[in-house]
């Protein structure tokens, strides 16, 4: 959904309704054909911030693509078995 500033400012209440609902949950402002502001709803900012927490760290990237490799392998145990071995 694109809509321009004056737009946002007047739905700025309804807007977080209309972005879970079905469709887009995005709403990109402009001012004067420019965009300039996203807003979206809470949840999906803070899965994006994980997101980037995770891609920023080499550590957790590092695990990430071995888990990948490990997976195109084939070497992967079924949940119940993973389930036992972290004593779920």
């Amino acid at each position: 959904m694109t809509i321009n500033i004056t737009q946002a400012r007047n739905k700025l209440l309804a807007m977080p309704k209309e972005l879970a609902q079905g469709g887009p949950h995005v709403a990109e402002v402009t001012h004067r054909g420019k965009a300039v502001l996203a807003i979206l709803p809470y949840e999906l900012y803070e899965s994006i911030m994980e997101t980037m927490e995770i891609l920023s760290d080499p550590g957790l990237m590092s695990q990430l693509r071995r888990s990948v490799d490990e997976l195109r392998r084939g070497k992967t145990i079924p949940w119940d078995q993973a389930k036992r071995n972290v004593g779920l």
